[in-house]
């Protein structure tokens, strides 16, 4: 795992709203390079921003190169990506979906990651894709997530994470024509007061350190612990570090995704929740919107904003990158934004309630869940 660097200046973005105007102000100011990393680029109005201030670097011969994932962003291919093309951007796309169906295991190896850096001096981390926060929802209020914003010495792990992975991925893909990145030697100066690590997940050097950066933190808990996740399905050495945890009396809050999005992890992800409920987990579901976010607070002194999911396809297969911050305004200031959407839009989930739900709720909660495992075993991860 990449070492805590000092120095740093870090400003947590809210949302698209808050996010996308910075990312455009950013790329708009590029002089030499911009590196761009998203599992969806959608071509909804936001998309389109961030599309059109990408081809306007370019048009000023800025070094531009996006990278995309073949999953995340299979319906990419149209004419926002022909226009990006023809106007100098240079697109890779991570691991293709094929255009016959396989069950290769190496198909769920995805680049979940949310990135940018431009000119080595600027870079975001985060959970928002390139998408519009409200596209594919019946309601006004955005998807729930959160970026960072970061400027000082934390530039030169993010600027050499994404530089090596545009470079690996154009060797995989052996493009002779595909023009390689100017590289700029980072030399971020200290402009902040914020203790920071940039902490990625691949499956080759790095396959557990964002679980264990989690871990750690969990494992150091005195007071609480808060975590609002998306996707929430530990393996057994989470789930038993968050029941010590509770032990010990530190009050454990999971804020988790109330509304079905994707059918499967919804209901897998429900099993685990009357053995953390018997412990002493509180477990809030958040209805203001669909949830996103992948972050969490420790003591309010440790903080994260990433692309982790706290799931198998996250932890394990995945490859994701995530900001843990060692400073007390910044995670006082993530708490207070959870807090926020505890109040206004979640539910608490009552151990007496959640005893008496349906039968077709419990046949589907478990029905789900043992498909979650049966495809971890295919893939050689069930014993985790």
């Amino acid at each position: 795992m990449n070492e805590y660097r000092e120095g740093n200046c870090i400003t947590l973005l809210h949302c698209g709203e808050e996010y996308f105007p910075a990312l455009e102000a950013a790329i708009d100011s590029a002089q030499r390079e911009v590196h761009l990393e998203t599992y969806i680029f959608a071509d909804d109005p936001s998309g389109r921003m961030i599309a059109l201030a990408l081809m306007r670097a370019a048009h000023r011969g800025v070094a531009v190169r996006a990278i995309v994932d073949g999953f995340g962003s299979r319906g990419f291919a149209g004419n926002i990506l022909n226009e990006m093309v023809a106007e100098g951007v240079q697109v890779a796309v991570y691991r293709p979906e094929p255009k016959w169906v396989n069950f290769r295991r190496n198909r769920l190896r995805r680049l979940h990651r949310k990135l940018a850096v431009i000119d080595a001096s600027i870079a975001f981390v985060g959970g928002i894709n390139i998408i519009d926060d409200r596209t594919g929802l019946d309601h006004g209020l955005p998807r729930f997530d959160f970026a960072v914003k970061v400027e000082g010495p934390l530039l030169s792990d993010i600027y050499a994470s994404a530089h090596r992975l545009w470079v690996v991925l154009n060797w995989r893909q052996m493009s002779s024509k595909r023009r390689q990145p100017a590289i700029i030697e980072p030399t971020p100066q200290p402009c902040g007061s914020q203790v920071a690590a940039f902490v990625t997940r691949d499956n080759f050097h790095s396959r557990r350190d964002i679980e264990r950066g989690y871990l750690g933190a969990i494992h150091r808990a005195k007071v609480e612990i808060v975590i609002a996740n998306a996707y929430f399905l530990p393996g057994r050495h989470f789930s038993r570090a968050l029941l010590r945890a509770v032990r010990r009396g530190v009050r454990v809050v999971l804020l988790l995704q109330g509304k079905v999005e994707y059918v499967l992890l919804h209901y897998a992800s429900r099993a685990l929740y009357g053995k953390l409920l018997d412990a002493g987990v509180e477990i809030i579901e958040y209805h203001g919107s669909f949830l996103h976010a992948k972050v969490a607070v420790v003591d309010r002194e440790w903080a994260t904003v990433g692309s982790s999911n706290i799931d198998p396809f996250s932890l394990w297969l995945a490859r994701e990158a995530n900001v843990f911050v060692r400073d007390e305004a910044f995670a006082q200031q993530l708490h207070d934004r959870l807090q926020s959407a505890i109040k206004d839009g979640a539910r608490r989930v009552e151990r007496e309630r959640w005893s008496e739900r349906s039968y077709l709720d419990r046949g589907l909660t478990w029905l789900f869940y043992g498909m979650v495992r049966r495809l971890l075993g295919f893939i050689g991860y069930a014993d985790r």
